[in-house]
Formats: structure tokens, C-alpha cells, sequence
């Protein structure tokens, strides 16, 4: 079928507007929260990505499994198999995907799973790749059931479905479509369907980076934003970065302004300190509301569980906010802890205030644990 036949069956199978916009809610204010922020600052995020294996830092076993599939899809002439990113966001999982396209000298089509609102989205996307392209789906667990159901055969076989009419008119049209590989990127692999998560090849998990593994990021971005710093500078900004190269990249722009503005544009650790304490950064990456929650938690209720409407009301942040931007970094750190009669201060979280907990505080070890 020719391109034009393409086009003509695709208007008829889905008439209507575009894409729909995502959904998703934008906790960019935060300086520690791993999402992308708009404006200029994304144009510079981009641009600090690694192109290639050798550049990525971090996630050493990841890296060295991606190797060898794509050394082995290289050695074989075929697009790598299909590809699924799991992790926390601001890990590299978009970056791994341009470096795939990379190096398998393919295009790259970027696109998010809330944008795929219509079978006819994708249906007009996967026509329009080349042979061996690379394509990226960011939160694919987002995915609309009729656009994920489309992806089946176009992964497995690929073969496009097309449905054209209605009623007893209907007919199903088959469309060949070429070899391509499918990048998706989940910060919720639970979410992601059994049908669609077994049809990926090779699935890889993100963890947090180690501070070393972000000192050298920190490091490599400054030789690109030509920011003069010194080891000392970087491992202060990798501490506080949460284990993530997103938050670290932009920790070092906020420092670079502090440094441009009150110092003489060198990034040293004292510079980095004073910066990132300016910014509300504390020693442990925590911010303004971080604080806000161990404080309410130790000093206003003195230790007691409180429950999560409760701890809401008293930062001034929604409960839904609080759950999933603020507690899970609390409880990583083994700040707080989830108990049947609700969140609760370690004595981590005490020594942090540098407070003492009250005498005859039960300890929080011998609560009994609460997993919602």
C-alpha cells in the first residue's frame, strides 16, 4: 500500500482532532523534584544527555546488559529488541533511549503515553517510521487500552490493524508496517499491563545513583555549562542531588547563578554549601516542605503517629502531594515510617532537627508497620 492509501485509511479510521495534552501535574516549582521544567532550562537539560554508552555514568550492570543486546542486534543487522525502562524519574531513562537509537545509527520518534489518546494517534505515528527506527513512549503505563491493544501486533508482528467503518460494513485492513524497535519508560512498572510488559525483550530497572556516580555527573556537566568547579564543589552538590542526575544537573545551574552573582563564578564547597543553602537544600537533598513535615511530626506533635489528612493540613499541601512528591524520599532516607495508626518519626528524622525525641517515646521500630 502506498504512502497516500496509507493516509487516506488512517482519516477514515479516526476521524477527529489531535493528540490530547497530558494530564500529568507539574511539581516542577520544586528544586528537588525530579521532573523536567519548562522553558529554557529544559533546552539546557537536553543538552547535557549522554550520546553514547561510554558517556552514561552510573547503572554499570544496565549499561553492560544494553551492550551486549545491542552489540548482538548490530552483529545480526536487526533492530534491538523492544525495550522497557523502569525507575524513579530523572534516572536517564529518555537518555538510554536516544543513546539506543544512537547507536544503532537509527531516528529516534519521541511521544508520552497520555498523548496517545486515540488508536488512530499511534496508528498515524507507526506508519510514518523508517526501517530499524527507534521509538519512544514515555509513562507507557499511561497508555489508553484501545491505543495499548493496537501495540500487540505492531510489537510482535509488525502488523497494523486498522478497522475501517462501522456496523455491519465494518472490515479490518492489515498494514504492514517496518522493523522498528519500542522504548517505553515507566516510573510505575506495576501499572504496566502483563500482556503489554511480557511483549518487551528486555526489560531494565534505574536505581538511584551512588554520590560518586553523581560527583562524575556533576563534573561532566560543568565542563559542558563551562562552569569552573572543583571536587570538593561537585561531591557537595552530589550529596544533595537524592540520588538523582536530574535534580543534580539542576542543583549546579542554582549554584552557578549563586556563585556568578555573589562570588567570582567558581564553584568551590564552600560556594556550593552557602548556595544550596540559600536555596533551602539541606545536608540530606531536603527542601522547604520536606522539613516542614519532620518538624510537624517531631516538634508539634512531639513523635505521635499522625495520619496523612492530618500531616496534610498542617504543611499546606495536599494529601495526594504529600504521598507521592514528599514521603517516598522521607522514607528512604529512613526519616519516617508508615504505621497502622499513621507516620511517624525515626530517630534519624530527631537527630536531623538535632532534637532530642521525649522521654518515654515508644521507639518507631516497635510500631507495627502499615503498607497502604
Amino acid at each position: 500500500m502506498s504512502p497516500k492509501a496509507r493516509r487516506e485509511v488512517l482519516a477514515t479510521a479516526d476521524e477527529g482532532g489531535g493528540p490530547g495534552a497530558s494530564g500529568a501535574g507539574d511539581p516542577g516549582a520544586r528544586l528537588v523534584a525530579p521532573v523536567v521544567v519548562d522553558g529554557g532550562e529544559e533546552v539546557e537539560e537536553a543538552g547535557l544527555r549522554p550520546r553514547s554508552l561510554t558517556e552514561f555514568v552510573g547503572q554499570a550492570q544496565l549499561v553492560e546488559h544494553l551492550g551486549i543486546v545491542i552489540q548482538a542486534a548490530r552483529q545480526r543487522q536487526q533492530p534491538v529488541d523492544h525495550i522497557l525502562f523502569a525507575g524513579p524519574p530523572g534516572l536517564g531513562k529518555t537518555s538510554l533511549a536516544g543513546i539506543v537509537a544512537t547507536e544503532m545509527g537509527a531516528g529516534l520518534r519521541i511521544t508520552s503515553g497520555p498523548v496517545l489518546t486515540r488508536a488512530g494517534d499511534l496508528a498515524a505515528l507507526l506508519t510514518d517510521l523508517q526501517d530499524g527506527d527507534v521509538l519512544f513512549i514515555d509513562e507507557i503505563h499511561r497508555l489508553h487500552r484501545s491505543v495499548e491493544e493496537m501495540l500487540y501486533s505492531a510489537m510482535e508482528d509488525a502488523k497494523l490493524d486498522i478497522l475501517i467503518g462501522k456496523g455491519p460494513t465494518a472490515r479490518s485492513i492489515r498494514l504492514d508496517l517496518p522493523r522498528f524497535t519500542l522504548v517505553g519508560a515507566t516510573t510505575r512498572t506495576g501499572l504496566v499491563s502483563g500482556p503489554l510488559r511480557d511483549r518487551f525483550g528486555f526489560v531494565g530497572r534505574l536505581d538511584l545513583y551512588a554520590a560518586s556516580d553523581l560527583r562524575a555527573i556533576v563534573e561532566r556537566s560543568a565542563r559542558i555549562l563551562h562552569v569552573e568547579i572543583d571536587e570538593e564543589g561537585a561531591t557537595r552538590i552530589a550529596e544533595r542531588s537524592r540520588g538523582t542526575p536530574r535534580v543534580a544537573n539542576r542543583l549546579l545551574r542554582r549554584v552557578r547563578d549563586f556563585a556568578e552573582v555573589r562570588g567570582n563564578g567558581s564553584v568551590t564547597g564552600t560556594t556550593a554549601a552557602e548556595g544550596l543553602d540559600l536555596f533551602g537544600v539541606d545536608e540530606l537533598g531536603l527542601d522547604k516542605v520536606d522539613r516542614a513535615i519532620l518538624e510537624t511530626l517531631c516538634g508539634r506533635f512531639g513523635g505521635q503517629p499522625i495520619g496523612l489528612t492530618t500531616l496534610a493540613q498542617c504543611v499546606g499541601e495536599e494529601t495526594d502531594t504529600i504521598e507521592d512528591a514528599y514521603e517516598p524520599y522521607l522514607l528512604q532516607c529512613g526519616l519516617i515510617l508508615r504505621t497502622a495508626r499513621g507516620r511517624v518519626p525515626t530517630p534519624r528524622a530527631w537527630a536531623h532537627l538535632g532534637q532530642l525525641p521525649p522521654a518515654g517515646s515508644d521507639p518507631p521500630e516497635a510500631a507495627t508497620l502499615f503498607e497502604p
